[in-house]
């Protein structure tokens, strides 16, 4: 055995030595193909192309001499110098394309992706006879595909993607101009009409995008065996078919966001090569039949957003120990009933959404065996009983949303086990008792939301180790105590709600300096100075994403204004100086409290869009700057001990009711004296006209601000499910 290594690795040294000079003479023709000149005639026709183009990273500055091998995005052929490739992909280029660029007749691959030219497709292109490839996606081409295009009898790649002004009719020709079309994207323009009939039975024609456009009609079936197909987002109706000639090929089903009816046929599990489902947002209705059970190979499922009822399906994909199930998103139909168990033994999950249903009974103990799961949501049901214990086996877990069921118990203090986790969303249940002060131990959480619950005790200082908080709502709870000098130092903390509790004493007179967001102004400068809000537009909005190019990822975006709440508990005192200094801070509502003392100066807070400060003990004189808060929409000073005389100029007269209930205040009224209307003796009726809208009883201003809500989309990256390679090169997208 040991002769038989050595003769071999001599064998392979004597074979080495013999091929080094043979790689010698492929690496000096290479070179010699390298520098080849570029055909006289093609190298024009170039130049005139780069005459007309605007340029301004000077990308092709390396356009000069003969040398192909120094110009930027261009291949020649080795002997002759003709230009066969083109590729100019995301070069920052704009402009008109010359008609001579079209003057290069070996050219087989063209490449113009991702740039801004603004112009129609050049008829030209037509002249080009020997393309394999076209790309022109994601610029700003405009009017129609021209049908010159139709003589590119080599095409085996069209792909115009991203370019909205681009569309009309689709035209018949591209379903048989090329024998040899393998890929058809026109995805994300402006197309309209029916799916050509001779584009059904194109037989060479594996992947087809057709998704975001306007096309209508009944979704067809194909007589090919497709690869990849996208019809989403566009306003295709009737039934699901069941694809039969691709039973064995196709991978990527994307029908989403159209108007699809009828039930989801049982046929669609024969689909045996399928990785990627996607149904939602159609008007699917009745049960998953019992018989739909897709193969191991599907990675990603999405039946959201459709008229689904029934019990959940007790298997609904194969699932081995290497492969199986990564998302599944049933959230937003009428599935009733308890989570099955059987869902559990999806070892493969990554992401799990069943908000928005009918479900019943308790989460599953067993839930704690998906150990790769990253994104809970089962929000906006029924479900009853405590947090289960063994959640904590998702020790990969990065958002937990129970919110908005009947949920009771306490919250758990072994759930600081979960240390990666950054959304944790129990809102309104029933759940008792402290927070933990073994939290401390979730120091990755950037969102939480304690609302309207049973909760009570003092705020603990395990709070303060969630150093990239961004969101806290503890609102409409039991909480007392008075309120801690570190409430207001979250460098990262954008939107704090304490309202209706029992905080008592002082309100902190602490750093005001720390937040970020409180102290920067951000976008507020894009808002329309004219455009108006109500109260209930104050809300707050948390968007998850699941998505991947390359992998599955996790993200989440907070949508809200900058603010905070601490409404409806017991404060008293003086409200201090440093909380009116806050630049960046878009909405403070300090109502239903004791507090008393002048308000200091507003003419810092330049963000300032809504601001409640009614129902407290404030006086003095009303401030004098609120002219320079140019975004403020809302306002209320009712029902305090303001006083003194409020003229005219100083821009109250938009905020009609803003000042009810201060008997001691005289309002300059058109004709010169004080105006008493608007100022009613019972509490609650101000606020009567369009910005109202958040008045309940008693008085009581109910905002909505901060309430969650959720959604999965293709867009916006930040943290990464590192999950296996199977799951690559897919894209779910779902939302609310």
């Amino acid at each position: 055995m040991g002769k038989k290594r050595v003769l071999a690795y001599w064998t392979c040294k004597a074979l080495k030595l013999h091929v080094v000079p043979l790689i010698l003479v492929i690496l000096l023709s290479s070179m010699v193909s390298q520098s080849v000149d570029i055909d006289s005639d093609e190298k024009g026709s170039l130049l005139l192309f780069k005459s007309w183009v605007q340029d301004p990273s000077r990308s092709l500055s390396s356009w000069v001499g003969s040398n192909c091998s120094n110009w930027t995005g261009i291949t020649c052929e080795n002997q002759t110098g003709h230009v066969v490739s083109i590729n100019l992909v995301n070069m920052n280029l704009s402009g008109q394309i010359h008609p001579n660029f079209c003057k290069l007749p070996f050219l087989e691959q063209l490449v113009l992706s991702q740039n801004n030219f603004t112009c129609p497709i050049p008829s030209c292109f037509g002249n080009m006879q020997n393309l394999k490839s076209l790309n022109l996606s994601h610029n700003r081409f405009h009017g129609i595909l021209p049908n010159t295009l139709m003589r590119l009898s080599q095409l085996t790649e069209l792909v115009v993607s991203g370019n909205k002004d681009l569309g009309g009719i689709v035209p018949r020709w591209v379903g048989n101009f090329s024998t040899k079309l393998e890929k058809l994207a026109l995805d994300s323009n402006s197309f309209l009409g029916e799916i050509p009939e001779e584009l059904l039975h194109l037989e060479s024609l594996k992947h087809l995008d057709f998704g975001n456009n306007n096309l209508s009609g009944s979704l067809p079936d194909f007589h090919q065996p497709l690869v990849f197909l996208n019809l989403g987002s566009n306003r295709f109706s009737g039934t699901l078919p069941c694809f039969s000639a691709s039973v064995q090929s196709l991978s990527v089903l994307n029908v989403a966001n159209n108007a699809l009816v009828g039930g989801i046929p049982s046929c669609m599990a024969s689909l045996t090569s399928l990785t990627l489902l996607n149904l939602s947002f159609n008007h699917l209705a009745y049960k998953i039949p019992p018989r739909l059970v897709f193969s191991e190979k599907l990675f990603v499922l999405d039946l959201s957003n459709n008229d689904l009822s029934g019990p959940l399906p007790s298997k609904i994909a194969v699932t081995t120990d290497k492969s199986g199930l990564l998302l599944l998103d049933l959230s937003h139909n009428r599935f009733s009933g308890e989570i099955p168990l059987k869902i559990t033994e999806l070892k493969s999950l990554q992401a799990l959404f069943l908000s928005h249903n009918l479900l019943v009974g308790e989460i599953p103990a067993r839930i704690g065996n998906l150990t790769y799961l990253q994104v809970i949501d089962l929000s906006h049901n029924s479900l009853t009983g405590s947090i289960p214990l063994n959640i904590v086996g998702c020790f990969q877990l990065l958002a937990l949303k129970l919110n908005d069921n009947n949920l009771s118990g306490e919250i758990q203090p072994e759930l600081d086990a979960l240390d990666g986790l950054k959304i944790l969303d129990i809102s309104n249940n029933k759940i008792s008792g402290e927070i933990p002060l073994t939290l401390a131990g979730c120091k990755s959480l950037e969102i939480v939301d304690f609302s309207s619950n049973h909760l009570s005790g003092m705020l603990n200082d395990a709070i303060t180790k969630w150093t990239s908080l961004r969101y806290l709502s503890l609102a409409h709870n039991n909480f007392n105590g008075s309120l801690p000098s570190w409430l207001f130092t979250f460098e990262a903390i954008q939107m704090m709600d304490l309202s209706g509790n029992k905080f008592s004493g002082f309100l902190p007179d602490g750093n005001f300096n720390t937040s970020l967001n409180f102290n920067n102004r951000g976008d507020i400068s894009k808002i329309p100075k004219e455009q108006r809000i109500t109260w209930r537009d104050l809300g707050t909005k948390v968007s998850i994403f699941v998505s991947g190019s390359s992998e599955l990822r996790f993200i989440y975006f907070l949508s809200s204004l900058v603010g905070i709440d601490i409404s409806g508990n017991m404060l008293r005192g003086e409200v201090p100086a440093g909380l009116f200094g806050l630049k960046g801070l878009e909405y403070l509502n300090l109502s239903y409290n004791f507090l008393n003392g002048h308000v200091p100066s507003l003419e810092k807070m330049k963000s300032l869009r809504a601001l409640d400060l009614s129902h407290n003990s404030l006086s003095g004189h009303i401030p004098g700057n609120i002219s320079s808060l140019q975004y403020l929409t809302l306002l209320n000073l009712s029902y305090n001990s303001f006083s003194g005389f409020v003229p005219k100029k100083q821009a109250y007269l938009r905020f009609p009711g803003a000042f009810a209930g201060n008997p001691g205040l005289c309002v300059e009224s058109s004709g010169g004296g004080c105006d008493s209307e608007g100022l009613p003796v019972v509490p609650g009726k101000a606020f009567e006209d369009d910005n109202a809208d958040g008045l309940i009883a008693n008085g009581m201003i109910s905002l909505w601000i901060f309430g969650l809500s959720t959604s999965l989309s293709f867009y916006f990256g930040i943290f990464t499910l590192f999950c296996s390679a199977r799951a690559r090169n897919y894209i779910l997208q779902t939302k609310v």
